[in-house]
């Protein structure tokens, strides 16, 4: 399909002119379009083996928890928990990847000391609320990864379909157009071209005649 255009040399340029800009974004796009697609699928490899681990800590976490309420009572196990040592702040910011802003979690906790997490003497509890804290502990930067993880991958996701619709529309649409029009109105000039020499011949073979005769 060609696009409405006067058959002159001007539009000829501009259309010469708007196909070259179109290959160069057609190959950056495609460039872009394969890098994303790239770091998307490193992206996966890494969310798959991130809830991997974070589904198998969070079970043990659920199997220890749960033997350490068969043998404690419900309030001894709300007074364990209730006023927590430890303390954790979340930063979330945003880091720039190939004009995707994905999400970067920083996290700090409130004390360095690793025993912090247990918000409770050892006297009165059991070890498997011990191991359940530390499980959950242990697992928590892999969860924040996770998040991140997984936000990018829909993000990236939603641009590489954004960037495929802009390759293919300049592949299949705007780039064969550009072309096809170029191509009608060089053959347009090139027959006005020849049409116009046939008629400057015509008239000079007449004065030539003109001239013959009045010689």
């Amino acid at each position: 399909m060609m696009i409405n255009v006067n058959p002159t040399r001007m539009e000829l340029t501009n259309l010469k002119r708007k196909l070259v800009t179109a290959r160069r974004g057609h190959k950056l796009l495609k460039d872009k379009r394969d890098e994303l697609m790239r770091r998307f699928l490193e992206l996966v490899r890494e969310n798959k083996l991130l809830r991997r681990a974070v589904e198998k800590g969070i079970s043990q976490a659920n199997a220890h928890m749960s033997v350490a309420r068969s043998v404690m009572s419900d309030k001894t196990l709300d007074v364990a928990l209730m006023l927590p040592t430890q303390e954790m702040s979340l930063e979330v910011t945003e880091q720039n990847v190939m004009s995707v802003l994905i999400p970067h979690f920083d996290t700090k906790l409130k004390t360095a000391d690793e025993n912090d997490i247990y918000s409770y003497g050892f006297a009165f509890t059991s070890s498997d609320l011990d191991v359940a804290v530390k499980a959950l502990s242990d697992i928590m930067p892999q969860m924040f990864r996770l998040a991140e993880v997984e936000k990018s991958c829909q993000l990236m996701a939603a641009e590489i379909e954004k960037t495929r619709r802009r390759v293919n529309a300049l592949e299949h649409v705007m780039i064969p157009q550009y072309e096809e029009t170029i191509k009608y109105i060089t053959m347009k000039l090139d027959e006005n071209e020849r049409s116009t020499t046939t008629r400057l011949m015509k008239v000079k073979d007449m004065m030539l005649s003109k001239e013959h005769n009045y010689i």
